[in-house]
């Protein structure tokens, strides 16, 4: 499966969740895909951290605006009726409880919902940027990510890198499964059509519980 297969699933899959109403962030990276995939009509309002809500699908070619971008520096449109504000006010937005769902990547999930998302030591990064407040300000997180990493797993009994938050993961979503956090555990929902259950566990390293399993919506 290609990368860019994969997360073109993994994006379909979890604008599924989002609802008509809802207050959505997307996080910098395959989170940004989902815009993408949102039905024509939809009212799902995707904000953007650097200072916008009613970000909409990527331009066409040759119609960029290089002042329109998403928080990762990538080209964006804005939809009618979208606005635009400091990060004062877009942080305030964040922390101050309203927005319903966030998406982010991940470098590792583990069982108890923790999240590591922004750094491996010894290489250089930016920083954290908002995920620390988005996975705690908002109502809802979903990791969207890939399964595994150079054939490693990513979904794990314990995160071994500096965590993003603790037990704030709602929903893991990989071109493989789709995988519920719960206080008893990670609870396999859904897997991919053209896998098995069987070939989720062997590539995930923490413990699934494994009740009715439905194919996942691609």
């Amino acid at each position: 499966m290609s990368k860019d297969f994969a997360r073109e699933r993994i994006a379909r899959r979890i604008a599924h969740e989002l609802q008509d109403g809802m207050v959505v962030n997307l996080g910098i990276g395959l989170p940004t895909w989902v815009a993408n995939y949102l039905p024509s009509g939809s009212e799902v309002l995707l904000q953007s951290e650097n200072g916008f809500v009613g970000l909409g699908p990527a331009p066409l070619p040759g119609q960029e605006d290089p002042d329109v971008t998403n928080a990762g520096g990538q080209p964006v449109t804005i939809v009618p009726g979208g606005a635009c504000f400091d990060s004062a006010m877009s942080f305030a937005i964040i922390r101050g409880g309203h927005v319903d769902v966030t998406v982010l990547g991940a470098l590792e999930v583990d069982e108890e919902g923790n999240l590591a998302n922004w750094m491996v030591p010894g290489k250089m990064v930016p920083g954290m940027g908002g995920a620390m407040d988005l996975t705690v300000g908002a109502r809802r997180v979903i990791v969207a990510m890939e399964h595994t990493a150079k054939g490693k797993p990513k979904i794990l009994k314990k995160c071994t890198l500096p965590l993003t938050a603790r037990q704030q993961v709602d929903l893991i979503v990989t071109e493989l499964a789709v995988i519920e956090v719960t206080p008893q555990g990670l609870v396999l929902k859904e897997v991919a059509p053209d896998t098995t259950v069987a070939e989720v566990v062997a590539q995930t390293e923490a413990t699934l519980i494994i009740n009715t399993v439905k194919v996942m919506e691609v």
